[in-house]
């Protein structure tokens, strides 16, 4: 699983910089102000989950747990529901998108009690 996480952080790492220039570059005064900051959201957010998950991958080399590797599951479903729907409602400005958003939102939450939970459970925190 861990290189599984390894190359998905990689992919997601990658796609955010280019994601980032893209806005930077092709869509900076092409987009409503709020669209804009609505697909950077979704850059910064894809771009901190990315490095999370790999941590967590090199971190489940280490030692193993079925709570951290729901963590990083519940991140990578984070990524696509929360960047991948404020790209999609900022690229074609169709709002049922923006429900999907909390969605993503709350699988990052999860994924992050998820990794608190598997830290206490592995004795990472005295």
């Amino acid at each position: 699983m861990s290189q599984l996480f390894l190359i998905i952080a990689a992919l997601f790492g990658g796609v955010a910089v280019m994601l980032g220039a893209f806005a930077a570059h092709g869509l900076r005064g092409k987009l409503a102000d709020n669209l804009f900051r609505a697909f950077e959201t979704g850059v910064t957010y894809q771009f901190y989950h990315a490095l999370a998950l790999l941590a967590l991958a090199l971190w489940i080399k280490q030692s193993s747990s079925p709570w951290l590797l729901a963590s990083g599951y519940l991140w990578i479903a984070g990524v696509l529901l929360f960047s991948g729907s404020l790209y999609a409602l900022a690229l074609t400005g169709v709002k049922w998108f923006g429900p999907i958003t909390p969605i993503g939102g709350v699988l990052f939450i999860l994924g992050w009690v998820s990794l608190l939970i598997g830290a206490v459970k592995l004795g990472a925190v005295s």
